[in-house]
């Protein structure tokens, strides 16, 4: 039997982090948990922004509980990239990573003096990796990079919630970490192609392409229906390009998620005898507002449990809608283990989610917490003789 090795599959690979806020991190978090060393290279005084500013007013060991989910198993190192100084230690350690990352606006690295075009002078091996907003060009090039601005500006707020109730943004900067894990996949594809020629690559991701990626299944059917407007269902709007039943509804007691499937079936199930009448597929989707009306009274006259109770042994797709208290008192959620507990330099615990990734049957877990501001300085320094 062929022995499998107990090291992670990045484990010989060093990344320098000059990223900030979530997209950027979001990356390197992946690299990190996946075996890879990330240098988390910062400004002086106040670090990495997210360190006190975000979306987190909860504080733990002094800074912001956005930058520890974001930020741990990486090493902390700060240099001032403005003063020769500093630029002069980030050229030695590009000499020896394989893999740096930025999301600076456009022009700021250029400013800076680290493009692509320079780091490969220095290191031909290494791959670059970098997230703009919109890109490098056009006429939104400058715009900041922000995640909700984004989803206002894809498209993106258009499908949630119900019509008539005006745009709705996701609940989570799922823009941030849509580009972070798109950066992810170049800079994993780049280097395997490395690894066979011996060359790195620039990887370049932006917000605002990968959150419209995010929504190929619309995109494509907009072109395909001859750009007909997204037209949200009126109450229980869960998808606004999907028919009757899709949707969350409220029971007597709680809320039951229903997913595709047939009304007449439902009907049945349920046993709700006005469904019965919608008989061709065409009408879940052309008259999926009526429908989802008597679905929404319908649901009302009994708890969650007694419509799971019915429908789940037909194998009909439902759910319950949990909350977190809930759902992480579910065997179900316990037997993932998804929770691990993180320890920082000076000793400070505190529990957080763990890689969702696994590699030869064993979970990707570390202990190691986020760092505090230039803690590695001195180790960095004396190991890589900056």
């Amino acid at each position: 039997m062929k022995q499998v090795s107990l090291e992670k599959p990045l484990q010989d690979i060093v990344v320098l982090d000059l990223s900030q806020f979530l997209s950027g991190p979001s990356a390197s978090l992946k690299l990190a948990d996946l075996g890879a060393r990330v240098i988390k290279i910062e400004k002086p005084i106040e670090g990495d922004i997210c360190r006190h500013l975000y979306n987190s007013n909860v504080v733990l060991n002094g800074v912001s509980s956005v930058f520890h989910a974001i930020n741990r198993n990486k090493e902390s190192l700060v240099l001032d990239l403005k003063q020769e100084d500093g630029k002069r230690k980030l050229t030695k350690l590009i000499q020896s990573a394989d893999v740096l990352i930025h999301n600076f606006r456009p022009g700021v690295i250029d400013h800076l003096g680290f493009a692509y075009d320079v780091v490969r002078q220095i290191n031909p091996r290494i791959v670059y990796g970098e997230i703009s907003g919109y890109g490098k060009a056009g006429p939104w090039k400058d715009k900041p990079g922000q995640d909700l601005l984004v989803q206002a500006i894809s498209g993106l707020t258009t499908l949630s919630g119900n019509d008539g109730m005006g745009p709705v943004a996701m609940g989570l900067p799922i823009v941030d970490i849509l580009a972070g894990s798109h950066l992810v996949q170049g800079v994993l594809a780049c280097l395997v192609r490395r690894a066979v020629t011996g060359l790195g690559g620039l990887v370049e991701v932006s917000m605002l392409e990968s959150i419209l990626e995010f929504q190929f299944e619309s995109i494509t059917t907009y072109f395909r229906d001859g750009g007909a407007p997204t037209i949200r269902t009126k109450q229980n709007n869960a998808h606004a390009y999907l028919g009757a039943p899709y949707g969350i509804y409220q029971t007597k007691d709680g809320f039951l998620a229903l997913a595709m499937g047939s009304i007449v079936d439902l009907g049945y199930l349920l046993r709700c005898e006005p469904l019965k009448e919608y008989v061709t597929y065409e009408s879940w989707f052309d008259k999926r507002d009526e429908i989802k009306a008597i679905l929404a009274e319908h649901l009302q006259k009994e708890s969650t449990q007694f419509w799971l109770s019915l429908l789940e042994p037909a194998d009909y797709w439902c759910a319950d809608v949990l909350d977190w208290e809930r759902l992480f008192k579910t065997d179900a959620f316990q037997v993932l283990e998804m929770i691990q507990t993180v320890q920082m330099g000076d000793g400070f615990e505190y529990k957080t989610s763990r890689c969702p990734i696994q590699i030869d049957d064993r979970l990707l877990r570390s202990a190691i917490g986020s760092p505090k501001l230039g803690e590695h300085n001195a180790s960095i320094e004396k190991e890589f003789g900056l």
